[in-house]
């Protein structure tokens, strides 16, 4: 059968048997071969990097959120220093502005105190200068006026009511001068 099976042309779409037989054993080995030792290995490999794959994107997830959280936090204290800055700020100037306005007032005290005491000082200055004047100008008159009487007008209780006399006569008449201005 065989030599007849060699002298008759084969139909190229007919499979040889015996070919397709051997072919279907070695793919049965092949498979087992694979499925037993090669695709466990394989499928443990996939799933160790799917698992890392998954760990890196979730850490990655979780470090994003921190990051989003600290930002925040950040955020918060930026703004909450700012609010800081701006009242010490605020109090600077208020007490700033209370100083200078406490220095005025003592400046303006001092000023008055000043002055008061310059008036105080021109006042005492005046009645000593009126008061050595009237001395003066007493001595004066009572020699001029015992030069024109010819006695000496040497007593002193007298020499002070003829100055007072004088003196008074003197200012009520320039009072009465400047009244008439």
């Amino acid at each position: 059968m065989m030599y007849l099976a060699a002298s008759e042309p084969q139909n190229p779409l007919l499979p040889v048997w015996p070919e397709v037989v051997i072919g279907l054993i070695c793919f049965g080995i092949i498979y087992f071969a694979f499925a037993k030792k090669l695709l466990p290995a394989i499928n443990k490999a996939l799933e160790e990097r799917h698992a890392a794959i998954e760990g890196g994107i979730e850490k990655a997830e979780a470090a994003q959120v921190e990051a989003q959280s600290v930002l925040e936090q950040y955020r918060a204290q930026l703004a909450e220093a700012r609010h800081e800055a701006a009242r010490l700020r605020q109090e600077a100037t208020e007490q700033g502005t209370a100083i200078i306005q406490e220095m005025r007032a003592e400046g303006q005290r001092q000023r008055e105190e000043i002055v008061a005491a310059g008036h105080a000082q021109i006042e005492a200055d005046r009645k000593a200068a009126a008061s050595a004047l009237r001395q003066d100008v007493g001595k004066l008159a009572t020699e001029l006026a015992g030069k024109l009487v010819g006695e000496s007008l040497e007593d002193h209780a007298r020499q002070s009511r003829t100055i007072d006399r004088f003196l008074d006569e003197l200012e009520d008449g320039a009072s009465k001068a400047e009244a008439t201005r």
